[in-house]
């Protein structure tokens, strides 16, 4: 049961260390000049790329997956609604 617990404890940390960097990256686009939210598109596709690359090759979950895709179309979504 202590390792449940613990599991538990661990998983609310990460999600609420999401949260506050979800919180910090919608707040460096809303100061972000536009003329430079192209060129983070650009390079956040790119990065997400290279991480699809590397969850090849790695032994993960699909909900880690899943989630990893989910996040990527909703970030590019983000930054692209701020073009």
């Amino acid at each position: 049961m202590k390792n449940l617990q613990e599991a538990t404890e661990m998983i609310c940390d990460l999600k609420g260390s999401l949260v506050a960097l979800d919180a910090f990256v919608t707040a460096l686009l809303d100061v972000m000049p536009v003329e430079i939210r192209p060129n983070l598109l650009r390079a956040f596709e790119g990065n997400a790329e290279v991480a699809r690359t590397v969850l090849i090759h790695i032994p993960i979950s699909e909900h880690a997956i899943a989630a990893f895709e989910r996040d990527v179309r909703r970030t590019s979504t983000l930054i692209g609604s701020r073009i």
